[in-house]
C-alpha cells in the first residue's frame, strides 16, 4: 500500500463514528426494588386499567416496581422513561391475585383473555430443587345475556407434565401459536430438561409438544413473536433458538458468542427487529444478541448484578430496558447504536 493510500485509509477510519455503547441510567427512587413486572404482566394490566389519577388516560407501555417501603409505575413518554410514585397499599391490592391458592411459592399466574394459568402443586425436580407438579388453567365460559345477573362459570383443568417429570417452578408464558393460545414452560425429566408447550387438543388442555430433554439446567429466557422461544442451557450458558410454528418445535440455532466467552443467562427479553437482550453469565451486564447468528453485538456493564428481572418498554432496538438490580436500585438501559 502506498503512503498516500495508507494516509487516506487512516483519515477514513478516524472520520468514521464509533459504535455507541448502550446507555445506563439509574432512576431516582426512594425505596429498594424487590419486585418488577413488565408490560405483559397481570400487575401492569391491573395498574393500567385501575383508573389511577396519577396516570394519563392513554398511558403507553408501563412496568410496575415495588419494595417494602414504596412503589412506582414506569412509563414511556416519547423516548423518555418517567416514574410515577404509587402507594404501596394500592400496588399490593392490585397484585394480590398474582399468586392463587395452590400456586407454587414464588410463581405468578399469567392472563390471556378469558384464560388464567399458574404453576401448581409444589414438588421437587429430579435434582431436588423446587418444582411444580402441574399447570392449573382456569377459563371463563361464555354466558347468554339476560335481565338477571348470573355468575360467570369457570372451567378448571390441571395439566400434568408426564410420567416422572415436573415443571420448572419459575417460568410460565402465554403465546399464540397458529391463532390459538398456548403456554410455555420448562419440563424437567430424569434424563434432562426441555421446553414444554401446553395447548388445547381435542377439547382438552395438555402438553402438546416438547423439545427433546437434554442434560443441564435450562431457563426460558424469552418468548418471541413468530412464534418462538429462546432458552439458555447449562453451566456454559448456551443459547437455543426454537421456532414453535408447526406441529412440533424446531431448533433454529444454538450456541451463542459472548464478548467474554462465558455465555449468557436468564432473564432475557425480546426487543423485536431480530434482537434480544440477555443477562451475561455473571449477571453483571446486559447483552444485546442478534437472533440471526446468536452473536453478541453490544453490552452494557451495570453498577450491580441483575436482581429481580427485566422489563422492556415498547419495542425495537432502541426500546428502554428496565433492570432491577440486586442491590435494590433500578436502571434503564438504552441502545446507543440503534440506527441500522
Amino acid at each position: 500500500m502506498s503512503e498516500r493510500a495508507a494516509l487516506a485509509l487512516a483519515v477514513l477510519l478516524l472520520a468514521s463514528p464509533a459504535a455507541a455503547e448502550p446507555r445506563v441510567t439509574l432512576l431516582d427512587l426512594p425505596f429498594r426494588v424487590t419486585q418488577l413486572r413488565d408490560a405483559r404482566s397481570e400487575a401492569a394490566l391491573a395498574v393500567a386499567t385501575a383508573g389511577l389519577p396519577q396516570l394519563p388516560r392513554k398511558a403507553g407501555p408501563l412496568a410496575v416496581a415495588w419494595g417494602e417501603t414504596g412503589a412506582a409505575v414506569l412509563s414511556l413518554t416519547g423516548d423518555r422513561v418517567t416514574v410515577v410514585p404509587l402507594s404501596l397499599d394500592a400496588v399490593e391490592g392490585l397484585t394480590a391475585a398474582e399468586a392463587p391458592k395452590g400456586a407454587v411459592p414464588g410463581s405468578r399466574r399469567v392472563l390471556s383473555g378469558p384464560v388464567s394459568a399458574y404453576l401448581s402443586g409444589p414438588s421437587r425436580s429430579p435434582d431436588g430443587h423446587p418444582a411444580a407438579a402441574g399447570v392449573t388453567i382456569r377459563e371463563r365460559q361464555k354466558v347468554t345475556m339476560s335481565a338477571d345477573p348470573k355468575p360467570v362459570p369457570v372451567a378448571t383443568a390441571t395439566v400434568p407434565p408426564g410420567a416422572g417429570a415436573v415443571f420448572a417452578a419459575d417460568t410460565l408464558r402465554p403465546v399464540e401459536i397458529d391463532g390459538a393460545l398456548a403456554l410455555l414452560t420448562v419440563s424437567e425429566h430424569p434424563e434432562g430438561a426441555g421446553l414444554a408447550v401446553i395447548g388445547r387438543r381435542d377439547g382438552a388442555w395438555r402438553v402438546t409438544a416438547e423439545t427433546p430433554p437434554e442434560p443441564g439446567a435450562v431457563r426460558l429466557a424469552a418468548d418471541l413473536p413468530g412464534p418462538g422461544a429462546v432458552l439458555v442451557r447449562g453451566e456454559e450458558g448456551r443459547i437455543e433458538h426454537w421456532s414453535l410454528a408447526g406441529p412440533k418445535p424446531a431448533r433454529q440455532a444454538q450456541g451463542g458468542r459472548s464478548q467474554d466467552g462465558k455465555g449468557f443467562s436468564a432473564p432475557g427479553a425480546d426487543l423485536g427487529d431480530g434482537e434480544i437482550v440477555l443477562a451475561t453469565r455473571d449477571r453483571a451486564a446486559l447483552a444485546y444478541v442478534s437472533l440471526k447468528d446468536l452473536a453478541e453485538r453490544a453490552r452494557a456493564a451495570l453498577p450491580a448484578p441483575i436482581g429481580a428481572g427485566l422489563a422492556v418498554l415498547g419495542s425495537g432496538r432502541n426500546a428502554p430496558v428496565i433492570v432491577a438490580l440486586a442491590d435494590g436500585r433500578l436502571a434503564t438501559v438504552q441502545d446507543g447504536d440503534a440506527r441500522p
